[in-house]
């Protein structure tokens, strides 16, 4: 029984205290990753990442267990602080015990949606609308010329070729940081736009602004609802037939593997479509005429870029094998029985894509010669979630 006992002993696990000791010895590995982190080298997530693997790799050895060892329920607390250069400092940190819902971070496979096409006749009322009015930025690096616009709000753009104009089919969300100030903005605009179908009225909760050529965008102040996001687009809501949800819903889930699913409010039946983080595609079913589909866009990137492929393909919907990055397909179809359900053209890319996740530039929109306030020229696309 004797030898019994210290076998037992021999694979004991460590103690609170010894896996401290452990995660003492790598400190200088966190540090440097912090450093990394604050001097923009590596992002966010890779951040986590790597502090994920240092926690199984301290706490619980290589096995199984590895995964759930607990570490801090807020990184973003731990830079800048001091404490973290004290020897064992993050061992203690991470000893919280703390249990986390892992669902709740699930993205599906649409991991962003990051632009909305819609052509415009006029290059210079629709920057008048979207940078002057909306007080978004003009991308300073990409299709700088009078032809089109890529306009940045946040991490997502809204792109304006040149040509006749296309109306999307519902509304688009849009946060903007300096939500106090839109009103004015727009009414600066008006007589500008004053021969065209521009028009803007405050909602409760949300500004709701017509372009001159009647795509409704509705504005909103950042909150807990879109997540970080401080400036972008958390959504885009489209007018589908009574009936045409629930299969919708069908279609991301088993034919692009997206989080999706029908859903009521007080407004009716909807389809709810995760596109990212704090990002979302609606589908609303309307009785209203719904007008002829004009070949707008929206555009997403997936992290299984293959497997949405195959199955569209096998059901003949890719409209258009771009590259070897992206593809794309209009045409929503019922899985059950291939019934057209909406048709809305996705431009899909890889995660390898070369303008994936892209560094975009936000300027503040209340900087002014007036009142103009040194070293506020930016604005970041985030705000604090602590």
């Amino acid at each position: 029984m004797g030898k019994l006992k210290r076998k037992s002993r021999s694979i004991k696990k460590p103690s609170a205290s010894e896996a401290s000791k452990i995660m003492a010895s790598k400190d200088f590995e966190v540090q440097q990753i912090f450093k990394a982190y604050r001097n923009g080298l590596i992002s966010q997530e890779t951040l986590t990442q790597q502090m994920d693997a240092l926690c199984g790799a301290a706490g619980n050895g290589d096995g199984p267990q590895a995964a759930s060892s607990p570490r801090p329920a807020r990184v973003r607390k731990l830079l800048g602080d001091a404490g973290l250069d004290a020897p064992g400092a993050i061992a203690r940190l991470m000893e919280t015990g703390k249990t986390y819902d892992r669902a709740a971070e699930d993205l599906g496979n649409i991991v962003a949606l990051e632009h909305v096409n819609v052509t415009v006749p006029d290059q210079e009322k629709a920057a008048l609308f979207y940078i002057n009015g909306l007080g978004l930025t003009r991308d300073p690096y990409m299709m700088t010329g009078p032809a089109n616009m890529w306009v940045n709000a946040g991490r997502q753009q809204f792109h304006l070729p040149t040509s006749k104009p296309q109306v999307l089919r519902g509304h688009i969300g849009v946060v903007v940081s300096d939500y106090d100030a839109l009103p004015q903005r727009l009414s600066r605009v008006r007589e500008s736009l004053a021969d065209t179908r521009f028009k803007c009225h405050e909602r409760e909760g949300y500004i709701e602004a017509l372009c001159p050529w009647g795509n409704r965008i509705r504005c909103f102040a950042p909150n807990q609802r879109f997540g970080p996001m401080a400036v972008g687009i958390p959504y885009v809501e489209f007018d589908v037939p009574v009936g045409t949800a629930d299969g919708i819903a069908r279609f991301y889930s088993q034919i692009l593997g997206a989080q999706a699913a029908p859903l009521e409010d007080a407004q009716g039946r909807f389809a709810c479509v995760t596109a990212g983080t704090g990002q979302n595609l609606f589908f609303r079913e309307t009785d209203r005429q719904i007008q002829p589909y004009d070949q707008h866009h929206i555009q997403i990137y997936i992290n299984d870029f293959s497997g949405p492929h195959r199955r569209l393909a096998a059901k003949g919907l890719i409209s258009q094998e771009s590259d070897h990055h992206q593809y794309r397909f209009q045409d929503i179809v019922d899985p059950d029985d291939g019934k057209l359900l909406f048709t809305i053209e996705h431009e899909v890319r890889s995660m390898k894509h070369p303008l994936y996740l892209r560094p975009l530039v936000n300027r503040n929109p209340s900087q002014s010669i007036i009142d103009y306030s040194p070293g506020d020229d930016a604005r970041n696309w985030a705000r604090s979630s602590n």
